[in-house]
C-alpha cells in the first residue's frame, strides 16, 4: 500500500491511496466467498459456481463493492497514520483505478482537524471574586434544613395563608377554551414558592377547603411554552386540602435528628464548613473558566463546520436525556415549545463554537508543553471513580476498556494543561 498527500487547504485533506493487486485481489476473493450463494449460474447449485465464471456470467464489477470495502479500511488508516491526519468525519471516497489484477486506487477526501495559532496564555490577568461566608449565610442555610424538615398538619378551621401546602384542582381557559397542560387534580402547591404562574398563588390566600376561585393570570412573555407566552388565562380552582408547617425547633434535639452531631453549635460549625468549601469551589471554579475564556479568546483556529455540528449532537442528546427524566421526549419539547429541530439546534451554535474552540486550544497547549499524565495520574483517577461507582478499584479496572483509559487520560491531561495557566496566571483579587 501506498499514498500520497495531493492537498491540504481549509482544513481538508485529499489524498491519494494506492492497494496493490495482491490485495486487491485477496478483497476480490473474500468478496466473492461472501456472496456467491446469491447467483445462479446454469449448470450449476446455487453457491457452487468458480469465481472465475461468476466475473464471466456478471462481470468482474459484482464484486467491487465489497472487496473495496475489505481493503478500504486498513488502507485508509495506515495513509492517516502515514502523514499525520486526525479526521473529524468520514470520507468522501472516489475510486480512480480498479480491476481483476490490477491496483486499486482511490482518492480520500476528508475533513481534519484544524491547527490552532496559540496566543498568550501565561502571565494571563483575570478578576478572581473571593467569595466569603458569614453568619446569616449559616442561618440561612440553617433555617432550609429546617423548612425541608417541616411536619406538614392538616387545617381544616382557618382559610389559606402564606407558607401552607394546598392541594387544589384546576382548570385554565384562554379566551374561554381550555388550553393543553392548564388541567390538574389533586395538584400540591406551598404558597409563597412561585412554582405556578406569577399572581396565581396569591389569589388563593383566604380561600377555605371547599371553596372554588377564579384566578385570572397573564403568562410571562418569556414563557417557555410560546403559545402562552404573554396570553391571559382564568384557572378555575378548587382548594380540597390545606396544610401548614409545623417547624422543628432549633436546638440540640434538633440536631441529633438531622445529623450525626449532638449539638446545634457542632452543627453549625459543619454548615459553616461546607459553606466554605462550597465557596472556595466557587471562587476556583469562575476565576479558572475565566482565564480559560481568555486564553481561548487569545488563540486563532479555523473551525471547520462538522466540528461544530458534532457538539451540538453532544448538546442535544445531554438535553434529550435530562428531558428523559422528566418523562418527556425532545420532539414532544420542541412541539411544546413550538419549534423546530433546526432552530433549536442553531440557538446552541455559539455555545458549541466556543465548546470545540476551548478544546482544541488546550489540546494545543498540552501538545506545547508536552503535558501527559503519569501512571500515578491514571491510577488515582481510576480509584476515585470506582469510589464514585462503589466498586473495589481492582475489580473496576478489569472494566476498563482501551477506550476508556483513553478518556481518562484526555481528561487527566486536560485539568493539568488548565491548572498550568491558571497557576501561570495574574489574579486580580475582588472580594464579594
Amino acid at each position: 500500500m501506498s499514498s500520497k498527500l495531493q492537498s491540504l487547504e481549509n482544513n481538508t485533506a485529499i489524498l491519494e491511496i494506492e492497494v496493490d493487486a495482491e490485495k486487491f485481489a485477496e478483497g476480490m476473493q473474500k468478496s466473492y466467498l461472501k456472496n456467491r450463494s446469491k447467483f445462479n449460474i446454469p449448470g450449476f447449485r446455487k453457491g457452487r459456481a468458480p469465481k472465475k465464471l461468476v466475473e464471466a456470467y456478471y462481470g468482474e464489477a459484482v464484486f467491487y463493492e465489497d472487496a473495496i470495502k475489505y481493503v478500504y479500511p486498513e488502507s485508509y488508516q495506515q495513509a492517516i497514520e502515514e502523514h499525520g491526519l486526525e479526521p473529524v468525519d468520514q470520507p468522501e471516497i472516489e475510486i480512480e483505478s480498479i480491476g481483476q489484477g490490477q491496483s486499486l486506487v482511490y482518492k480520500a477526501k476528508v475533513v481534519v482537524k484544524p491547527d490552532v495559532q496559540l496566543g498568550q496564555y501565561k502571565g494571563i490577568e483575570a478578576e478572581r471574586v473571593v467569595y466569603g461566608v458569614n453568619d446569616k449565610d449559616v442561618d440561612e442555610e440553617l433555617e432550609n434544613i429546617r423548612q425541608r424538615n417541616a411536619r406538614l398538619v392538616t387545617v381544616e378551621d382557618r382559610a389559606v395563608e402564606k407558607g401552607d401546602v394546598v392541594t387544589i384542582d384546576y382548570k385554565g381557559f384562554i379566551e374561554g377554551e381550555e388550553f393543553e397542560g392548564g388541567t390538574a387534580e389533586n395538584q400540591n402547591l406551598e404558597i409563597g414558592s412561585n412554582r405556578f404562574v406569577p399572581g396565581f398563588e396569591e389569589q388563593l390566600i383566604g380561600a377555605k377547603i371547599g371553596d372554588q376561585r377564579d384566578v385570572k393570570v397573564t403568562f410571562p412573555e418569556d414563557y417557555f411554552a410560546k403559545e402562552l407566552a404573554g396570553k391571559e388565562a382564568v384557572f378555575e380552582v378548587k382548594v380540597n386540602e390545606i396544610k401548614m408547617k409545623e417547624l422543628p425547633e432549633l436546638d440540640d434535639e434538633f440536631a441529633k435528628d438531622v445529623s450525626e452531631y449532638d449539638t446545634l453549635d457542632e452543627y453549625k460549625k459543619h454548615i459553616r464548613e461546607k459553606l466554605e468549601e462550597n465557596a472556595q469551589s466557587r471562587t476556583n471554579f469562575e476565576y479558572e473558566n475565566k482565564v480559560v475564556e481568555q486564553v481561548t479568546k487569545n488563540a486563532k483556529v479555523d473551525i471547520p463546520e462538522v466540528m461544530v455540528e458534532r457538539q451540538i449532537d453532544i448538546i442535544m442528546r445531554d438535553f434529550s436525556m435530562r428531558l428523559m427524566y422528566q418523562g418527556i421526549t425532545l420532539d414532544k419539547y420542541l412541539e411544546h415549545i413550538g419549534t423546530s429541530m433546526e432552530d433549536f439546534r442553531a440557538q446552541y451554535k455559539d455555545e458549541a463554537y466556543n465548546r470545540v474552540k476551548t478544546q482544541l486550544v488546550l489540546e494545543k497547549i498540552a501538545k506545547v508543553e508536552n503535558i501527559q499524565p503519569s501512571d500515578e495520574d491514571v491510577e488515582e483517577e481510576i480509584k476515585k471513580l470506582a469510589e464514585q461507582y462503589q466498586k473495589d478499584p481492582e475489580e473496576f479496572k478489569k472494566t476498563l476498556q482501551e477506550q476508556d483509559y483513553e478518556h481518562i487520560k484526555d481528561g487527566i491531561r486536560v485539568q493539568k494543561t488548565i491548572d498550568l495557566i491558571v497557576n501561570e496566571s495574574k489574579p486580580i483579587l475582588k472580594g464579594e
